[in-house]
């Protein structure tokens, strides 16, 4: 229907777009990571004693498995939310409209400000110790709940469940009812119509659901620097620690290089794992 000139000119402008703010600035990057800094000038001069201080300093290993397990703990809770609320809210609740919108209603508040409510919730003389202190079960403020993993596992996982529903909503949505009906004729239990029919069809939703908790949570680095402490630092801290007062622009490029690689490598598993999903 149209031609060759006519879908070249409509193609060019996003695929421009893509290379110019996407791909060039990772290509950037990944030359930075075989680059070294000497007194203060980045050398160009290409070696992989980057890649190979991340292999010897063990450090980095360690912040990027503290990194890995908080994320995890952020998917893990986030499904462990997400999952019921999505059900109850696609098959038993008759206000749907208006639960949505309350599960929606925190993203539209700025990052920074949830961020910091928790922080007002967390601290030593804050809403939570206080509240404790008065009906009696602790006698002094809890300094574990701030400036600790515990602390970036809580924020972060109010943060990106609604990142989580909803992928799990809109699966659960595309479930045909006559499914659930033709089980319940069958003379299905409820427990077991889900077993069998909606915790199946829904699992590419939960699968995108846990991929967007598990990758935006080992990317972040505002609240473990809020919250966190230096017990909860994660990957993302070392890089723009990096990047900023270290001044090792080099180093900086190999760990988010080796990051890129791995999200790469994640999302290129969930992707067959839900093709699979999607056959069977």
């Amino acid at each position: 229907m149209y031609s060759r000139a006519y879908k070249t000119a409509v193609a060019a402008p996003p695929l421009a777009w893509v290379a110019v703010f996407l791909l060039a600035p990772y290509a950037f990057l990944f030359c930075y990571s075989f680059w070294t800094v000497s007194q203060q000038v980045i050398v160009h001069h290409w070696n992989l004693a980057n890649y190979r201080q991340l292999l010897d300093n063990a450090m980095y290993p360690t912040v990027l498995l503290r990194s890995m397990r908080i994320a995890g703990s952020v998917t893990l809770l986030s499904l462990l939310l997400s999952f019921p609320l999505a059900y109850y809210l696609s098959f038993r609740s008759r206000r749907k409209e208006l639960l949505y919108q309350l599960v929606i209603i925190p993203l539209w508040v700025s990052y920074l400000v949830r961020a910091y409510a928790w922080k007002t919730i967390l601290g030593s003389d804050g809403v939570l110790n206080t509240l404790l202190q008065y009906v009696g079960v602790i006698e002094h403020p809890a300094e574990f709940l701030l400036y600790s993993p515990f602390a970036v596992v809580l924020t972060l996982t109010h943060i990106y469940t609604p990142f989580t529903f909803l992928p799990i909503y809109a699966s659960m949505e595309h479930i045909p009812r006559n499914l659930v009906e033709a089980a319940q004729d069958l003379g299905a239990a409820p427990m077991r119509t889900f077993w069998t029919v909606i915790f199946p069809l829904s699992l590419p939703g939960a699968l995108a659901g846990a991929t967007f908790a598990f990758v935006l949570s080992l990317g972040d680095f505002l609240a473990p620097l809020l919250i966190g402490g230096p017990s909860g630092i994660m990957i993302s801290n070392v890089v723009v620690s990096l990047f900023g007062a270290a001044y090792n622009w080099p180093l900086g490029a190999a760990i988010s290089a080796s990051l890129l690689l791995l999200v790469l490598a994640l999302l290129f598993l969930v992707e067959r794992i839900e093709k699979k999903l999607s056959f069977s």
